[in-house]
């Protein structure tokens, strides 16, 4: 702390007796204020002392060397409303986003691969403390501070731990976050090697000492960029940059590269970190409002999600993105909800080394594996989509309520098949970083050494002895990268320029079709592949952004203040609006019952669509059930005119009566699905369908059991006789129909069939259908068909080889087999139907699968009632088949 307030007078010019009074004014304060920390730590009890603030969402491993890490880990928190008038809640971090993770173990991984390696750091064990920062400076402060105190709690001043040297920080990832962190190491000279920070501030060694970085300084990516946009002849540019260190000055330079270039800039929009949704409604409507194709994001993934998500949500997907290297190889911005609105985008990615054995390192994952790792819990219910029964979570809102429970049993070889090289490949070089500088410190030689003319101990060593040769560092990675760091700390500028592709694995990746190299021997600094490029909406020529000069119908025009009179933006009219004039300035809505035509210059009526008797399909269903419903009360007269005949007798005479009845019905209850479906329709239809065919299915069912026991029992004596009693069968149809009754009195009572217009589905039409209420509901009662339909021909296929010369279970089990083909063909045709043809498709159902009933059952004894009589006799229908 003493050296720190001499650092501080020394920068701000205070020479002289004046400053050696201040000078040691302060450090008898600071010697005061230890002491009284000091006397407040072993009696807490007494005098006062600050709060301490509890230290959650960190891993830590102890080693005799320890290097510090922080990672957002999480990329968003709780957002509380502060009240003042009481204590703020603490905070709470959500959202885990995988790049982070898999980079943290990045370091786990170099960490273990340099304690494995016995030439690096002999007998010498590395250990680690990692803490999640959740993209909040806050943590941030208070992660730096905890890795310095070493204890349970952040103590500034005091290292409360005795084991283990601190050797310095592997973070963070946010420039903002790096640059109150080097604040902090730079009063202690404790090294900081940043693997995402990019802010030209910390190039300043004046005012950060001690910073370093694996990653290149935003000037050289500025320019980059800049360079990019006018390569494609972009002049009409929007730009949207995180309201933090990093996107202002990067937005800065990238600005003023294209204005000196001559090209204009459409508009520009700050990313408000400090709203939970980033402002996104608002950049959202500036985006989609502005004529400027071509959108530059100077931002991290976690802070333009939001941003993305409005866009998806307005379907915004016509614009060109360029990204900069905080969010170009976005795992969290991969996801397929994204896809139509980031497809095509371009831009600049850290450059990716090699990590041999990495990938299987990852695989190797597992929560029984790392019972000390706080977060691999919750990465692996995010990558399953499922939930851990037996440890206790933190609910973020964002749990997945209806996941199903992990098992353990998943592999990760499958879903991990995404990893920013580029990334992790930074975190793993710095920490390599770390290693071969406290190898020069291991192996010092005597006279050579930083300071002094001795050299440092290993295992306790001042912060400026091992800056002193991480400023010197120089190594080569296993894939041959060179890497060392200038006199800003900075290591060579290396990109590579990516392009948001769909794979054909059908993934959104991120595919390399360049490279800008700013220390290119040739002056070349920038190399593309043309025609690896794929443009947004699979476009293969180069989509132009320019001013605009006139708005055609279909758009309205907007005025942007402080923009050259020729650029005025041309905003196509919102979804269900329309403009039928050159240079309208206001689009007008179109009435519920009318739409846009596919140019927005004029509204059109809509037509509304329901099956009707007036149409083809509507009437020729109508006719066939009509005709269908005559045929089993045909049957029914045959059966009646012969019912003394053996044929009608044997096959239970009253059973197929009622058969033939429900078959009738059945056909019957198609008709109410065609026509205007009014409330009233809505609320009977399924159930007189459902009511309907259990009455038929149940009949079969007592037919077939009939059947069974009818052969069981012809032994004298056999109790199985009581069983073939007409009031059996009565009594298992009315329990199979009660239940269906049950099961449709609930779903009429709980949530029941509406009428419903549906004007979202096709612009041109307005849908009227019967929303069924209940699809569950629904599927149940279709379900319960189903189950009844199985027992039939499971009991029908069974009994289909007792020997008589006309078994009807044989017949039955076609039947049933036919029946249960139909309803399963029908539940995918109705999910891939629209509109009026769903109705259509279970009309066919109902129809196809009554007709099946009728045919196998009824047609071959109809054929030997009326055309073979000879074989209507009892003699041939006792005959045993000897088939």
């Amino acid at each position: 702390m003493a050296y720190g307030i001499e650092m501080f007078f020394s920068y701000n010019g205070m020479t002289g007796l004046c400053s050696t009074i201040c000078l040691l004014f302060c450090k008898t304060w600071v010697f005061y204020v230890i002491f009284v920390d000091v006397f407040d730590c072993l009696e807490p009890m007494h005098g006062c002392h600050l709060p301490v603030v509890p230290i959650n969402g960190y891993l830590r491993q102890p080693g005799d060397l320890v290097i510090g890490g922080t990672f957002p880990i999480h990329v968003d928190r709780s957002y509380t409303e502060n009240t003042f008038t009481s204590k703020p809640e603490d905070l709470k971090c959500k959202l885990l986003e995988l790049d982070n993770y898999q980079s943290m173990q990045a370091m786990i991984y170099a960490i273990e691969e340099i304690n494995k390696n016995p030439d690096l750091l002999p007998n010498i064990t590395l250990g680690y403390q990692i803490f999640d920062t959740c993209t909040i400076l806050r943590r941030a402060v208070e992660g730096t501070l905890w890795m310095l105190s070493r204890g349970r709690e952040s103590i500034p001043n005091y290292h409360c731990e005795q084991t283990g040297t601190f050797a310095g920080i592997v973070g963070d990832s946010g420039s903002t976050r790096s640059i109150l962190m080097a604040h902090i190491l730079g009063l202690y000279r404790y090294p900081q090697i940043s693997y995402l920070s990019t802010s030209p501030t910390l190039s300043n060694r004046k005012i950060f000492p001690s910073f370093f970085r694996t990653i290149p300084s935003d000037v050289f990516q500025s320019r980059g960029l800049a360079n990019l946009i006018l390569y494609f002849g972009w002049s009409w540019v929007g730009f949207l940059a995180s309201d933090t260190d990093y996107g202002q000055l990067s937005l800065q330079v990238v600005k003023q590269e294209l204005i000196n270039a001559g090209a204009c800039v459409a508009f520009i929009e700050t990313i408000m970190t400090g709203q939970a949704n980033r402002n996104a409604p608002h950049i959202t409507k500036v985006i989609k409002g502005s004529t400027a194709k071509v959108v530059v994001v100077l931002s991290s993934n976690s802070d333009f999600l939001p941003v993305v998500e409005e866009l998806a949500r307005q379907n915004v997907t016509d614009r060109i993105w360029i990204a900069s290297e905080s969010w170009s190889t976005s795992a969290l911005l991969s996801k397929e909800k994204y896809w139509q609105v980031l497809m095509g985008t371009l831009g600049f990615a850290a450059h990716g080394g090699q990590l041999p054995g990495f990938m299987e390192y990852l695989n190797s994952l597992h929560p029984s594996k790392a019972p000390n790792d706080s977060f691999i819990v919750e990465f692996w219910e995010q990558m399953f989509s499922c939930r851990w029964t037996n440890h206790l979570n933190s609910d973020d809102g964002t749990s997945n309520k209806t996941a199903h429970d992990c098992t353990g049993e998943e592999n990760l070889e499958k879903p991990m098949v995404k990893v920013d090289f580029g990334i992790t490949f930074n975190v793993y070089t710095a920490v390599y970083a770390f290693s071969w500088a406290l190898h020069s410190l291991l192996h010092c030689q005597p006279g050579k050494g930083p300071f002094h003319s001795e050299c440092a101990n290993i295992l306790s060593f001042d912060p400026q002895q091992l800056l002193h040769y991480i400023k010197r560092t120089r190594f080569q990675t296993k894939d041959k990268t060179n890497i060392f760091f200038d006199d800003n700390g900075e290591p060579p500028a290396l990109y590579d320029i990516v392009n948001w592709q769909i794979s054909s694995t059908g993934s959104l990746e991120q595919v390399i079709v360049g490279r800008y190299d700013s220390s290119s021997m040739d002056g070349n600094t920038m190399s593309l592949n043309h025609a690896g490029i794929v443009w947004v909406n699979n476009k293969t020529m180069v989509p132009p952004s320019k001013c605009s000069s006139s708005c055609s119908p279909g758009f309205m025009k907007v005025t942007i203040p402080g923009k050259p009179v020729c650029c005025f933006q041309c905003v196509p009219c919102p979804q269900g609006q329309i403009s039928n004039e050159t240079d309208a300035v206001n689009c007008h809505p179109c009435p519920w019952d009318m739409w846009p035509n596919l140019q927005q210059v004029a509204c059109l009526p809509r037509t509304i669509e329901f099956l009707s008797y007036s149409e083809a399909l509507g009437s020729n269903l109508a006719t066939i059930a009509i005709f269908s419903s005559i045929v089993p009360l045909g049957i029914l007269g045959v059966f009646i005119h012969y019912r003394t005949t053996p044929i009608v007798r044997a096959n239970n005479w009253s059973l197929s009566c009622f058969l033939l009845i429900s078959l009738c019905l059945c056909f019957l209850c198609s008709l109410a699905f065609i026509g205007y479906p009014q409330l009233d329709k809505c609320l009977l239809r399924q159930v007189t369908f459902g009511l309907a065919f259990s009455l038929c299915i149940s009949c079969v069912l007592a037919k077939t059991i009939t059947v069974v026991i009818a052969f069981k029992a012809t032994k004298p004596g056999s109790q199985l006789r009581k069983f073939t009693d007409v009031r059996v069968s009565y009594s298992l149809i009315v329990l199979c129909l009660l239940i269906q009754v049950s099961i449709c009195v609930t779903w009429l009572s709980s949530s029941p069939p509406f009428t419903e217009f549906d004007s979202n589905t096709q612009s041109k039409v307005i849908i009227l259908s019967c929303n069924e209420g209940s699809p569950t509901a629904f599927w149940f009662m279709l379900g319960y068909l189903g189950l009844l339909a199985t027992i039939s021909f499971i009991v029908a296929f069974l009994a289909r080889r007792l020997p008589d010369s006309f078994n009807e279970a044989k017949y039955i089990t076609f039947s049933m087999l036919a029946f249960l083909s139909v309803w399963i063909s029908y539940i995918p045709a109705s999910l891939s139907s629209r509109g009026k043809y769903i109705v259509a498709t279970e009309i066919f159902a109902i129809l196809s699968s009554s007709w099946a009933l009728v045919v196998c059952i009824f047609l071959p004894k109809c054929f030997i009632i009326l055309f073979r009589p000879d074989m209507n006799s009892k003699g041939l229908l006792m005959k045993k088949n000897s088939g």
